[in-house]
Formats: C-alpha cells, structure tokens, sequence
C-alpha cells in the first residue's frame, strides 16, 4: 500500500506557484468527466424521448437537447477546475490563445455554430422542412453544430454549412404551411368540343382526394398549339416535397386520359400535313420487289 499510496498521491505538475497537482487528482477528474460526459448524453436522449412522446416540434427538441449538453459540459468544466485547484485567473493565457486561434483559423468554425444557434431560435428552417438551395431539393433531417443535413429527393444527404444556410437563398416549400399549387398540361386535337374538356378537367381534380377544394382549379384554354388545343388546369394540393406532388399530378393525368377516352376525345400527338404544289404530275412507280 505504501508505493501505491505514494504513487496515487505523487505530484505531478504546478500552476503559479500554486498547490501542486497529483495523480490522484488527474485520474478523479478524468473519472469524474467521462461519467458526466455519459450522463449527459444519456440525459439528452432520454429527454428527446420524452418530448418526442409529448409531440413536441423535433427542432424544439433539438434545441432543448443542445442546451442542455452545452449547461452539463460548462458544469463539468467547473467541476474539473475546482478538483485540480485551477484558479479562474489562470485561464488568462489560455483565453488569450484561443482568442488568437479563433482570428487566424477559426473564423468559419464559431461563424457556423453562431448560424447554427441562429437558425435554432429563429427557425427559418426546420427539422422535417422541404427545401430547396441553388439545385437541391430535399427535407432537413438535422441542424449540427457546424451543418445542415439535407437529404435530397433522390437520397443523397447534402451537408450544408450553416453560414450557407443564413447567406444564400433557401427556398423553404413548407415553412408556412404544406399548400402547392400545381398544373397539368392537356393537348387535345383540333375540332374537339372545349367546353366538354374543360369539364372533364375540372372532373379530373375533383375526384382526387390529394387536391384540395379550396381554392378550387382553375381550367384555362392556353393556346392554340401547332399539333393542338392546349388547356392547363391549375388546383392546390397537401404535399411535404416534390414527390408527392408528381404522384398527384400523375393521379391526375390518369384519370384526364380515361376520362378523355370515355367521351371520346382524342390527345394530341406532333403530325404534320404536308401539301405539294407541281406544274406537272408527279410520277409514280411500282418497284416489284
């Protein structure tokens, strides 16, 4: 017992001519650090649980979660310094080289955890959000310390640093409300009774239990096309992204074309009438083949 009594209680290391710091205190604070560092990761996801039962918005959650982790480890760090009887002072040099890190190499770093926090209490963007920045379509599955990740329509996760996020234009589909307008395209060929097919468009929508009734669609006669009659109709319908809403306009399309087919109205297709104007008549021969 005595080497090891010796050995637990050897000093290591001084600050400032101040108490002298053992191996005992090193191991008692790292003990006691780790344990707190697993408390308060087991802490967090208890309380996300918990507020996920209580259906609570995930970027509250998230949130709530951060702060609390941020609060354990300013505690932890507290703690350590009182075991190691480090004096507050003493940290002088240590805030004066972090403050030299963060003007020389830092810079990007606290500028995407400021922006994090700022899009945490601001919430222009949210968890479950579908947004979209410069190409990128896709829903937010989480806002980090440092990036946003995106997982794209086509299921690429895109992380996004948070600065962006603030800087650039984010489109943001379902920050108000999960209300699209959309339109589906008809061409219809030429002699066909219009008004007919603007009813059957307007049939089309209202049968489709994605498109809401109010606003109610709209049937507008676009165009006179070079191969068709083109008429759009334009209705609303609750979607969370890009995908539900090309299943609606599918929907849509399907039951226009066998709608079509019914009253016996013909889509269009690309044809071309082509007319010879000649002095002489054309020979015309028959090759036995």
């Amino acid at each position: 017992m005595g080497d090891f009594e010796k050995l637990w209680n050897y000093p290591l290391f001084s600050l400032s001519a101040g108490p002298q710091i053992t191996v005992s205190q090193i191991v008692v604070t790292l003990l006691i650090v780790l344990l707190g560092l697993a408390f308060a990761w087991y802490l967090q996801r208890l309380l996300g649980r918990q507020l996920a039962k209580a259906k609570v918005d995930p970027t509250v959650t998230e949130a709530i979660q951060r702060i609390l982790f941020y609060t354990i480890l300013v505690i932890l760090f507290i703690t350590a310094l009182g075991l190691l009887s480090i004096p507050v002072t003493a940290l002088a040099f240590i805030s004066g080289a972090v403050a030299i890190g963060v003007g020389f190499g830092a810079q990007n770093i606290i500028n995407n955890l400021i922006s994090g926090w700022i899009l945490m209490s601001e919430r222009p963007v949210r968890i479950g959000d579908f947004v979209e920045i410069d190409a990128h379509r896709g829903i937010v599955e989480s806002i980090g310390n440092r990036s946003t990740r995106i997982r794209r329509i086509d299921g690429v996760h895109l992380l996004v640093p948070n600065s962006q996020m603030l800087e650039r234009v984010v489109v943001n589909w379902t920050l108000v409300d999960k209300d699209f307008r959309t339109s589906v395209r008809v061409g219809v060929v030429y002699g066909s009774p219009v008004r007919k097919v603007e009813e059957l468009l307007h049939q089309a929508v209202d049968e489709q239990k994605d498109a809401l009734k109010q606003p109610p669609p709209v049937v507008v006669f676009e165009d006179f096309g070079d191969n068709a009659l083109v008429f759009d109709v334009f209705f609303w319908c609750r979607a969370t992204g890009e995908r539900e809403l090309r299943l609606v306009r599918s929907d849509v399309r399907f039951r226009i074309e066998a709608l079509l087919a019914e009253h016996g109205i013909v889509v269009a297709f690309p044809q071309r009438d082509v007319h010879l104007y000649t002095h002489t008549p054309i020979e015309v021969k028959r090759v036995e083949s």
